[in-house]
């Protein structure tokens, strides 16, 4: 630890996860953060994940709190934002990690059902914790947000069509914060993971065709990566880490890929068979789910 984050506090939503073999992006950010001296508070969709984490940063040594919310309820991002702040006195950091592709599909075959529902999950819920985190920010001189988005983003994906569109409102969200926020000192980044290797990064893909298991699924996507490996939940916890740090003290705005040069590449680092449409069930390469990842 070399205290790069002491005497802050952060609030990351979306900082559970689902079992899996390996960190989430959402656990693992909160867990470098709080290794860096912050003070934490944990928000998940169900709660006894939100306090797995709390509970590995507090038996490090850390200090952290857990609170579980729907963040597609407006009612919920204010109550937790307010635990939050009852707790820690102030906010000084947000990162925004939730996400989901559950139900989704290409654009002909999705159902507006499911449109609503990724909208909901990937973009609103962004706009709600921002726009209540801002003004507790400006009144103290100033903050950093760091949302989770994808390379899907900026990349066509076949069969995740509102996943790449939720998604690409997110880094709208980010520019557009950030210009506004400037003024009061307030640092709005987004970062844009790549193929990581997430439990929904590689155990939500054993079943497709080919793929056995997760091993199977892992060196599959790795091929697709210039780098010859997929990148881990600590690299997103690092770029949030530096973006929430003095050490980006003139950096906002920016939409940060970290993806191993996987976007560098024509076509991205899609490797499905999308030759058929269907529901594809709760996926993502990167973000974690509503529920965490």
């Amino acid at each position: 630890m070399t205290g790069r984050m002491a005497g802050r506090t952060a609030l990351v939503v979306g900082g559970g996860q689902q079992p899996g073999a390996t960190y989430g992006n959402g656990r693992a950010t909160a867990v470098a953060l709080a290794r860096e001296g912050a003070e934490v508070t944990v928000v998940d969709l169900f709660a006894d994940r939100a306090g797995a984490t709390a509970a590995e940063i507090l038996a490090a040594g850390g200090v952290a709190h857990s609170i579980a919310g729907d963040v597609t309820s407006s009612a919920d991002c204010e109550a937790f934002v307010r635990f939050a702040v009852e707790r820690m006195d102030r906010i000084d950091v947000l990162v925004n990690n939730v996400g989901t592709n559950a139900g989704d599909d290409d654009a002909l075959h999705l159902s507006e059902e499911h449109w609503r529902a990724l909208i909901d999950v990937n973009l609103t819920s962004m706009w709600f914790t921002s726009r209540l985190v801002i003004p507790l920010m400006r009144e103290r001189g100033g903050g950093a947000i760091t949302n989770i988005s994808s390379t899907a983003s900026i990349f066509g994906t076949r069969r995740f069509f509102a996943y790449g569109v939720s998604k690409a409102g997110v880094n709208a969200l980010g520019h557009a914060l950030a210009i506004e926020n400037a003024p009061y000192n307030i640092r709005v980044n987004t970062v844009l993971p790549g193929l990581i290797d997430t439990p929904l990064g590689n155990e939500s893909y054993v079943g497709d065709p080919g793929v056995a298991s997760r091993e199977e699924a892992a060196a599959k996507r790795a091929k697709k990566v210039p780098l010859g490996r997929q990148g881990t939940a600590w690299d997103i916890a690092n770029a949030v880490l530096y973006l929430s740090s003095d050490e980006a003290s003139f950096v906002t705005g920016v939409t940060l890929r970290v993806d191993g040069g996987a976007g560098s590449l024509v076509g991205g680092a899609d490797w499905r068979d999308g030759s058929s449409h269907g529901t594809v069930g709760q996926r993502a390469d990167d973000a974690t789910t509503a529920t965490g990842a």
